[in-house]
């Protein structure tokens, strides 16, 4: 992990930024939204099976989601009422217009992930790491695992946070790490600095994971901004 010294000497060329979405990004999770708007405890019970260890994380979601039968326009309304911190916009063209890397990494998946930031995800060239979905009322909100093939793949999760930060670091990146749940501590072990809020950072803490502490991106939009 790079030291605060370390970090005063990088340029731009240098840095690359992964960030979890749901929790983060978001003020809470998409699962926490739909699971208080349509699922009762019989629908959640892959859930907490994977609370007690009985099915991967991927498996649980991927269960639980298929049984949405809402139609696609009230699916839509809610994910639309999901917040989002309202720094991750400017943080997004800050990172972009230094020609620093973004990395959304996620155990969710991209249905809603794009309904939310598919515009900016676009438009600042944020490379989105995730399980593909689609959505029909009459089959409910299908994931899929990436192919084995991708270099990111992890069959608990779908997508491996910790491996996206090991492969910008192979290739010379310092990488700053933005996160607040228990799958995090994974990458957050990793790299080179974290910012941590909720759960994480009190696995950090545990750890002795040197983090800071974020309220929201404000904390991240000004660390980029006296780096970039």
């Amino acid at each position: 992990m790079a030291n605060s010294e370390t970090f005063q000497k990088l340029t731009h060329q240098k840095l690359a930024f992964v960030t979890d979405f749901d929790g983060t990004i978001t003020d809470d999770d998409f699962f926490q939204y739909v699971k208080e708007a349509f699922f009762d405890d019989a629908a959640l019970a892959p859930w907490y099976r994977y609370i007690d260890g009985e099915l991967s994380h991927f498996d649980a979601l991927k269960q639980i989601y298929r049984t949405l039968k809402v139609s696609e326009a009230e699916l839509t309304d809610l994910v639309k009422s999901v917040k989002i911190d309202k720094w991750v916009i400017p943080t997004f063209k800050l990172l972009n217009d230094a020609q620093i890397p973004i990395y959304i990494a996620s155990a969710g998946c991209d249905y809603y992930i794009k309904l939310l930031v598919g515009a900016e995800i676009e438009k600042y060239k944020i490379t989105l790491v995730t399980n593909p979905s689609s959505y029909t009322q009459a089959g409910g909100l299908a994931m899929e695992r990436p192919p084995e093939t991708s270099p990111y793949y992890d069959k608990s999760f779908g997508i491996s946070k910790m491996k996206i930060v090991k492969h910008l670091q192979d290739s010379g990146k310092h990488v700053i790490f933005a996160g607040d749940g228990p799958p995090d501590i994974e990458p957050a072990r990793l790299a080179d600095k974290v910012f941590a809020k909720k759960i994480l950072l009190n696995k950090c803490i545990e750890e002795g994971i040197k983090t800071e502490e974020f309220d929201n991106f404000k904390n991240i939009y000004d660390f980029f901004d006296e780096h970039k």
